[in-house]
């Protein structure tokens, strides 16, 4: 049994509880009847109370979900032989190429194809912090961006990694094509990210005061007639962020069929290129790179 904790923040206040867990857990709970299943076996709770389904979070309220590997569809996890770009290996942790166009983990309805079954077919023991849908997943990537991944072995190199992503200390570089030309070398975006008042899928800029904070720096690499080479250092890891403050600069990446223009580039123009963190077991400093994809290059 995997007992997962949300602390309900005033911006999240009087929402239904299972809308919530939803919206917040979306990796771990694939539906509000699954939530339903939970709170009628008492597997969720709310500050230790049972509650139903309609029952408004308050700020300051806590929120237990208890789930376990039985709760999923064996599909789930199929090993699938599918081939992995392994860039680094040792006894605490894995760091992949991630290929564009391949989910990290299974969602509601799509249980293969991913990278978890090609995990679980490669290797025979992988953390389970984050249950029996995410073994060894410690962060992800979109599906449409390519790079740098790391993948925990044990639990204890799990939990030290997800605290340095915690804590902001890990840093991650990412490059992209970028619409027109940038005018300033360099700078930071700060804008608070929070859930698309319609579609569930997309992430929007919030207005002040709401959503939850968000900084990228860039710094541009090279300029061309209609785009931009850059390279794009996120400090916080909200969904979709680079995306998202990369349109707020009103320069949308090149590709981006959520928010840009699908058809100015062969795929999403975004690649994580590298990954600088302190190994969980003897904590020295580490950077993992991979190339730049081949449709990159002639812009670099």
């Amino acid at each position: 049994m995997l007992t997962h904790t949300l602390n309900v923040t005033p911006e999240d206040a009087d929402v239904r509880v299972d809308i919530l867990v939803t919206k917040a857990l979306p990796e771990v709970i694939p539906s509000r009847m699954f939530v339903k299943r939970l709170l009628d076996e008492g597997r969720l709770q709310v500050n230790g109370k049972l509650v139903k389904a309609c029952y408004k979070v308050q700020a300051g309220d806590s929120v237990a979900i208890d789930v376990c590997v039985a709760d999923y569809p064996d599909e789930r996890i199929k090993p699938e032989d599918v081939a992995l770009d392994i860039v680094y290996e040792d006894d605490a942790l894995i760091a992949l190429n991630k290929a564009v166009g391949i989910a990290v983990h299974p969602a509601s309805g799509h249980y293969g194809g991913t990278l978890v079954n090609a995990l679980v077919h490669h290797f025979g023991s992988l953390s389970d912090v984050n249950g029996a849908k995410r073994p060894g997943i410690v962060h992800r990537l979109d599906k449409e961006t390519s790079g740098v991944l790391l993948v925990a072995k044990t639990n204890m190199a799990h939990a030290r990694l997800a605290k340095q992503f915690e804590g902001h200390t890990i840093i991650k570089k990412y490059v992209a094509l970028v619409e027109g030309e940038v005018q300033f070398d360099e700078g930071v975006i700060d804008a608070p990210i929070g859930e698309h008042p319609k579609y569930h899928d997309l992430r929007c800029i919030a207005r002040e005061g709401e959503g939850k904070e968000a900084s990228t720096r860039y710094k541009v690499v090279k300029r061309h007639k209609n785009c931009t080479a850059v390279a794009l250092f996120p400090t916080t890891g909200r969904t979709h962020q680079l995306r998202l403050h990369m349109r707020h600069l009103r320069h949308a990446i090149l590709g981006d069929e959520k928010y840009g223009n699908k058809g100015n580039f062969v795929r999403l123009a975004l690649h994580a290129q590298s990954i600088t963190f302190a190994h969980p077991l003897n904590k020295l400093l580490m950077e993992i790179s991979v190339p730049l994809p081949a449709e990159f290059l002639p812009y670099w």
